[in-house]
């Protein structure tokens, strides 16, 4: 079992920067591929940002590349997504994932676990 909890969300001008983290505890955290997705009112839960298990290969929904980085510290447990330029469509509830020596993962069903989200409001 791996337990994620989010942390950082809040609310924030357009323009304005956040910083969301995941702390992981449970298993070997090194060994997880991560991801965030966000789901907004009325809407499916979709991907904003994914890492491998190793690392080595960091990937973006298009609608946020260029604007929010993600980031991991093994030492820590944690896993960051630093979004910058925000914008009242960003507004959502965020969540962190972990999957198993994941590679690359887009999709809600390629994840096993899930925190229980923190919300980003954007206010124009």
């Amino acid at each position: 079992q791996v337990q994620l909890v989010e942390s950082g969300g809040g609310l924030v001008q357009a323009g304005a920067s956040l910083r969301l983290s995941c702390a992981a505890s449970g298993r070997t955290f090194s060994n997880y591929g991560m991801g965030w997705f966000r789901q907004a009112p009325g809407k499916e839960r979709e991907f904003v940002a994914g890492m491998s298990w190793s690392g080595g290969r960091t990937y973006y929904a298009d609608s946020v590349k260029g604007r929010f980085f993600m980031s991991r510290n093994n030492a820590k447990n944690t896993v960051y997504l630093q979004m910058n330029s925000l914008k009242p469509e960003d507004t959502a509830v965020y969540y962190c994932a972990a999957k198993l020596l994941l590679v690359d993962g887009k999709t809600p069903n390629e994840y096993d676990y899930w925190g229980q989200g923190t919300q980003v409001t954007v206010s124009s």
